[in-house]
């Protein structure tokens, strides 16, 4: 469900600052470091708006910088025949001089023409990372094996979250490489780069992990370039790993325990669609697998390019066409023909993630309920769907529900359609036909401060709350159903200025227009109290007597054997970004799960709510094709992108009028 709307759409600006910014963590070796490619890559993550953290390995430089200063690189064999680097006390010194004078250098030079700024540092410095020392090992002397206990090599014990966090605010890359500080006081310790990368991820709740890698991904025939193992669950890696590939299995399976997609990628690229996924959910079923990738593929908003990108792959193994749009948009279509059935549903969800699991039969997760089940049954629909040469069916998974609209206000303007079904968890035995418009309206005073003695004296926070309690009593007048909140207050002084402020929220019901709230908002604000309109969307609601609606009670009815509820809503969907200037088209919002639980850290999703879900969305969209229903009039959508000029979410709309208000429907108590 949308927490918020804009009037337009292209405002990418707004991904770095408002609310979540999405983190990748990205382990490069030092052999990855000299391909230009990925420098490109990091940059063009960093145009997304993201925060980068690096982490670098050093193997090549350490013996390039050994080979300048003429130094031999010490080794040790040990028990199984692997050899590694030796590193006591006096080497350590060299090997910090190949990161600071070598590694990252190339790393900030390389970034720095790219136009990013990067900090760039040893995990030693100020204890960013500490590890506890490893034991003594046993290594091999000629036949004979013998205890090496000055190998400074150790283990992660911390990373200082908070301070990376600050810094990953303040430079578009933040660096970081071994050695590390060592907890026993004594000189740096060595720590595996791929485990610092997967203990950075979850010490800093990232939403990615990349783990570069010279192959694609992990291979299962290391003889064969092109076997790659496209996913795995946890313990399934460590089969086909040997060599170095093993520590990046451990750090993938490391970071099972927290939220980050993550991928083993390569060949010396950070694009997860040619390597190795690990899911950490294995889903029960084959007809849960979708469901099941997509609610743990993080999407929050503004970081939802990773799961389009996914379910475009999904797509052309399943025979969909499927594309990304310029607003980042998937977009999926099957058929050419002149009626156009839209199901507009979105890919991003709010912040706060936790491990996605499948109890029993119900999967928890960010995004389970909204609203990836709508999304996956649209897809698994359209999957299924023989779309007759009439017809064109697409769908549309949007960017920036949760926060400005983006997508559906690009969807608006580019894919007009006859019909509509918005994916929103209304419940699998359940149809929503209506919405809530919403307006939110900001009011302001400014004067000159006057002591607060004198006689009938008036503070700038007192006019505010005049002002406020009068909106809500002329808001009431409107009906009802007309619901009034109160968002943020705030009132201060600087000089000789007072200043104070309220944010409020008007719920608009079906039959009221935004322009009647507006009024009434401004009726209520005396001067000086100015009334700033920050969105107004108007309230939708389709008949039942439509075709749409027909076709899912008798979907309904023939699927359940019980007769449908029709739900209108007090929040606001995407019925409600559609219908700011598309007149007389049916809309229907349909999904499975409990709205109630939309938000929360309760997300969950049964999978017999699911399949019913697919199921009954599948039988109701066969019989909307089916009935004959003729492609829209002129009145129909058509671009509009002049219609409502695109404006940042804190620009003014022009009010629109709804369309008839469906009667008989139930109405809910959702607020959102």
């Amino acid at each position: 469900m949308a927490v918020s709307r804009a009037a337009g759409y292209g405002a990418p600006a707004l991904k770095a600052v408002n609310g979540h910014r999405a983190l990748y963590v990205v382990k490069l070796g030092s052999s990855t470091l000299r391909h230009d490619g990925v420098y490109d890559e990091l940059a063009e993550l960093s145009g997304r708006g993201v925060r980068l953290l690096v982490i670098t390995g050093g193997a090549a430089d350490i013996k390039l910088h050994y080979a300048l200063i003429g130094r031999p690189v010490r080794t040790l064999t040990l028990r199984g025949g692997d050899e590694v680097r030796y590193c006591p006390p006096e080497e350590m010194a060299h090997i910090i001089d190949a990161y600071e004078q070598i590694t990252l250098p190339r790393v900030r030079e390389e970034l720095g023409r790219r136009g990013l700024s990067v900090f760039a540092t040893t995990g030693r410095a100020e204890s960013l990372v500490t590890a506890t020392p490893n034991g003594p090992i046993r290594a091999l002397d000629g036949d004979r094996q013998r205890f090496v206990r000055d190998h400074r090599a150790g283990t992660v014990a911390q990373v200082d979250g908070a301070r990376l966090a600050r810094l990953l605010e303040a430079f578009d890359v933040v660096c970081l490489s071994p050695p590390v500080a060592a907890t026993d006081g004594g000189s740096a310790l060595n720590v595996d780069a791929d485990v610092l990368a997967a203990e950075a991820a979850l010490a800093l709740d990232a939403d990615h992990l990349r783990l570069v890698t010279g192959t694609a991904g992990l291979l299962t025939d290391p003889a064969d370039p092109g076997s790659t193992l496209p996913e795995a669950a946890a313990g399934e890696g460590m089969g086909y790993a040997g060599g170095r590939m093993r520590q990046k299995v451990r750090a993938a399976e490391l970071a099972l325990a927290g939220t980050p997609d993550i991928a083993i990628t390569g060949p010396h690229t950070l694009d997860a669609r040619g390597g190795t996924r690990f899911w950490r959910a294995p889903a029960p079923a084959p007809d849960l697998g979708l469901l099941t990738r997509m609610v743990e593929l993080s999407s929050v908003s503004g970081d939802e390019r990773e799961l389009a990108d996914y379910l475009v792959d999904w797509c052309a193994a399943n025979g969909v066409d499927a594309r990304v749009d310029a607003a980042g948009n998937l977009v999926a279509t099957r058929g050419t023909g002149p009626r156009r059935l839209l199901m507009l549903g979105h890919l991003d969800t709010v912040p706060h993630r936790w491990p996605v699991r499948w109890d029993g039969e119900a999967i928890t997760g960010r995004g389970s309920v909204d609203a990836k089940g709508s999304l996956a049954a649209f897809l698994a629909t359209l999957a299924a769907l023989e779309v007759p040469e009439d017809a064109t069916v697409r769908v549309v998974g949007t960017v920036e529900e949760e926060r400005t609209a983006e997508g559906a206000f690009y969807a608006r303007d580019h894919y007009p359609a006859d019909a509509v079904i918005i994916g929103e968890p209304s419940g699998a035995a359940a149809l929503t036909v209506g919405y809530h418009g919403v307006c939110k309206a900001r009011l302001s005073v400014s004067q000159t401060t006057a002591h607060t003695a004198g006689k009938a004296a008036r503070t700038a926070a007192s006019r505010i709350a005049d002002a406020v309690t009068a909106a809500e009593a002329e808001v009431a007048r409107l009906g009802a159903d007309t619901l009034f909140a109160v968002l943020s207050l705030r009132a201060g002084s600087q000089g000789e200025a007072q200043t104070a402020e309220a944010v409020v929220d008007v719920r608009v019901p079906p039959g009221t227009t935004t322009s009647e709230v507006i009024d009434a908002l401004r009726r209520a604000a005396p001067d000086p109290v100015r009334v700033e309109t920050l969105l107004a969307t108007p309230a939708v609601a389709t008949p039942r007597t439509s075709a749409l609606v027909k076709s899912f009670t008798r979907a309904l009815r023939a699927t359940t054997g019980a007769s449908p509820r029709l739900l209108a809503k007090k929040g606001s969907s995407d019925m409600n970004t559609l219908a700011t200037t598309w007149r007389e088209v049916p809309m229907v919002a349909y999904g499975p799960g409990d709205a109630s639980l939309d938000h929360t850290p309760h997300e969950r999703l049964e999978a017999a709510e699911y399949r019913l879900a697919v199921q009954v969305l599948g039988e109701a969209v066969r019989r909307w094709l089916s009935d004959g229903t003729p492609a829209a009039s002129p009145a129909s959508p058509t671009p509009a992108v002049t219609a409502v000029p695109a404006v940042s979410p804190l620009s003014p709309v022009s009010p629109v009028s709804p369309v008839p208000v469906v009667a008989g429907a139930v109405t809910t108590g959702e607020r959102r």
